[in-house]
């Protein structure tokens, strides 16, 4: 599969060298600055939050900014001390202009949009190599981007060292995601992965603990004692954990509510579990 994608790429890469080798120097040019915008992976994010917090990230790439003049001066207003918008291309709109960006999810821009790029993120592999007490979440089969997203804010708020996802699965791009995530999105490290399964039995053999949390579990959250590497594992909105997956658990847990409840959103269910685990690890420090 490899060499075919590699062949593919060899034939595009002739193909272009072809399609441009006889044209006329200036517009040759304009071609291949075309070719080198389009291979940009870029998008649109909305909210306060979220455009804030990643203009405030080094390792994030924002390569324009629209805002209301109002907005402009809440951001100099919250970071007296830093020009987070120096070197960075601003247009200022108004809010009805800026609906243009949201009216299609219906999401509040707040008078602020930023176009930005992806963080390159570390692998799993190298992230975990030679740490321990670490604790990781992990969603199989989730793929509401305003869950995630809230998930994502509750992980960071609680000390969650990073978040495992299929990557078929992960709206990397959503402006949902990164409205519900609040700005949180620039705080945590996300894992993107093939495969969920092989995933939890490969980090099962580095010796993490993988908790699956299920609404009929045998053990109680508060039971449990979370010590070494973990994994909280959750599964989709409506069906919970897959009964595959259950295998790859060492425990299924609860979190104990009213018995005429039959259950909560999953982004409640993982701030409780994640408030839990990062005051364990707090007592213990």
């Amino acid at each position: 599969m490899f060499n075919k994608a590699l062949n593919n790429m060899r034939f595009i890469y002739f193909s272009c060298t072809i399609a441009t080798r006889d044209l006329p120097r200036k517009k040759r040019k304009n071609c291949i600055k075309t070719v080198q915008i389009m291979n940009k992976s870029s998008f649109f994010i909305v909210g306060k939050h979220a455009v804030i917090e990643a203009l405030k990230n080094r390792n994030r790439k924002v390569l324009r900014v629209f805002l209301t003049e109002e907005s402009k001066k809440t951001i100099h207003k919250l970071n007296p001390k830093t020009n987070l918008l120096k070197s960075i291309k601003i247009y200022f709109k108004t809010k009805k202009e800026l609906d243009n960006y949201t009216t299609k999810e219906g999401i509040l821009h707040q008078g602020y949009v930023a176009e930005i790029e992806e963080i390159e993120n570390i692998s799993l592999k190298d992230f975990i190599k030679n740490k321990n007490n670490l604790t990781l979440a992990c969603l199989n089969e989730v793929t509401d981007p305003r869950n995630i997203g809230s998930l994502i804010r509750s992980a960071a708020s609680f000390n969650i060292d990073g978040l495992i996802i299929k990557e078929r699965q992960f709206p990397r791009k959503s402006k949902l995601m990164y409205k519900s995530a609040s700005g949180c999105m620039e705080h945590i490290n996300i894992f993107e992965v093939s495969n969920v399964n092989s995933t939890l039995k490969n980090l099962k053999e580095k010796n993490f603990w993988i908790y699956g949390f299920d609404a009929i579990g045998e053990k109680n959250l508060t039971d449990i004692t979370f010590e070494g590497n973990n994994v909280l594992l959750f599964g989709s909105e409506g069906y919970g954990l897959k009964k595959h997956t259950k295998k790859y658990t060492d425990f299924l847990i609860r979190i104990n509510i009213n018995k005429n409840i039959e259950s909560l959103n999953i982004s409640n269910s993982a701030a409780i579990a994640f408030h839990y685990v990062n005051q364990q690890k707090n007592e213990y420090s």
